[in-house]
C-alpha cells in the first residue's frame, strides 16, 4: 500500500440505480481510509453534480492520496450513456467490469477490501449473463468453493445456509456437507473477522416448529441435528435447531452471537425490519474483505437526491474496521 490507511474500492453498482447517488454522500464525512469509487467518471460526475454541485472529483492514481471534500474515481467506461431510473441491458457488462476491477485490486493488494453498491440481477440476466448475485459472483471470481452471506445490523448477525434459490429448491439444497462447511466458515470468520474467540451460533430449523419431532418435516432429524451434534463434538457452540418463529425473540437472541437461517426469507426480513437503511451485507469465506449495502437499486429514487446513504456508510465503516483488524461488533 502507498498509504498507511486502508484503501477501499467502492463499486458504484447499477448506473441507472442509486449507487452513484450514494457515492456522492461519501465526502460528507471524514473517514480513516482512502475511498476510491469505481465507475464511469462522466456518469458519476453528472449524477453527483445534480445533487452535490460543489463536489470535486479527482482521478484515482495508485500512489495518490485522499483529499478532503473530494470524490476519488477510478474510471471504468460505460458501454452506452446511462440515465437515472432507466435500465439498459447494454450496460450489464459494464456493471460486471466494475466488479472485476475491484476484485482484481483486492486480490493484488491494491485495495484492502471492497464495498459494493446495489446491482440489478434481472437486467444482467436479460443481457444473457447468468447472474444470481454479488455473493455467488465473488465466490467464482476468487475461486472460493463456498461462501456465506451474512447481514449485520440492528444488533443482529444473520447468516444464510442457502441464498438466492427458489423456495421449492431449498430443502434439497440443505445437505449435511453444505451445513458442515457453512457452519465452519461462519465460526471461523466470526473469530477472525469479528473478534469472537468462542462464537455462539443459533441455528434455525427448516420447517415450522423445527419439524415438530418429524411431524412437519424430517430435515431437522435427518440432516440438521446430526450436523450440529458432529460439530459440537469438535468444540463449536451451536444451539438448535430452533423454530424460526421464536428464534428471534430477545431471550433467545441473548444466548447467541449470530444466527444461521436455512434460507433467504427466513432470516433477512427480521434483520431488515430491525436495521433497514443501516444494515450491512458481509460475504464470509472469501480471501478478500467484501461488505455491501442491504438494499436494492431503488430506480425510483435514482437522481432525485433523496437516496439515504446510511447503509453505505455502515458498510464502509465495517469494511474499514475489518481491514484494520478491529471489527465492529
Amino acid at each position: 500500500m502507498s498509504t498507511q490507511i486502508p484503501v477501499l474500492a467502492i463499486t458504484s453498482g447499477e448506473p441507472a440505480g442509486i449507487g452513484p447517488d450514494l457515492c456522492a454522500a461519501l465526502p460528507r464525512r471524514e473517514w480513516p481510509a482512502r475511498l476510491v469509487v469505481l465507475g464511469d467518471r462522466e456518469m458519476i460526475a453528472a449524477r453527483i453534480h445534480a445533487v452535490e454541485p460543489s463536489l470535486d472529483i479527482i482521478d484515482y492514481t495508485r500512489d495518490g492520496a485522499p483529499r478532503e471534500g473530494c470524490l476519488e474515481v477510478l474510471h471504468v467506461p460505460l458501454a452506452m450513456p446511462a440515465s437515472a431510473g432507466k435500465l439498459d441491458p447494454v450496460n450489464a457488462r459494464y456493471v460486471l467490469d466494475v466488479l472485476d476491477r475491484a476484485i482484481a485490486g483486492c486480490k493484488s493488494g491494491e485495495f484492502a477490501g471492497m464495498v459494493t453498491a446495489p446491482v440489478h440481477k434481472g437486467i444482467i440476466c436479460d443481457a444473457g449473463v447468468p447472474f444470481s448475485g454479488h455473493t455467488e459472483y465473488l465466490a467464482e471470481a476468487t475461486g472460493t468453493p463456498l461462501v456465506v452471506m451474512m447481514l449485520v445490523g440492528g444488533g443482529l448477525r444473520v447468516a444464510l445456509a442457502t441464498t438466492h434459490l427458489p423456495l421449492k429448491d431449498v430443502s434439497a439444497a440443505i445437505t449435511r456437507p453444505l451445513l458442515v462447511d457453512t457452519l465452519r466458515i461462519l465460526h471461523k470468520d466470526l473469530q477472525a473477522r469479528f473478534g469472537l474467540a468462542a462464537p455462539r451460533i443459533l441455528v434455525a430449523g427448516l420447517n415450522p416448529h423445527a419439524g415438530e419431532g418429524g411431524h412437519m418435516g424430517s430435515e431437522e432429524i435427518e440432516v440438521i441435528t446430526p450436523v450440529l451434534d458432529a460439530l459440537r463434538a469438535e468444540g463449536m457452540q451451536l444451539i438448535g435447531p430452533l423454530p424460526a418463529d421464536t428464534l428471534f425473540v430477545p431471550h433467545t437472541l441473548e444466548q447467541g452471537d449470530a444466527v444461521l437461517a436455512m434460507y433467504h426469507d427466513q432470516g433477512l426480513p427480521v434483520l431488515k425490519h430491525a436495521s433497514f437503511g443501516g444494515g450491512v451485507n458481509v460475504t464470509l469465506g472469501l480471501p478478500i474483505i467484501r461488505t455491501s449495502v442491504d438494499h436494492g437499486t431503488a430506480l425510483d429514487l435514482a437522481g432525485s437526491g433523496r437516496a439515504d446513504p446510511g447503509s453505505l456508510f455502515a458498510a464502509v465503516e465495517l469494511a474499514i474496521a475489518m481491514a484494520a483488524g478491529r471489527p465492529k461488533v
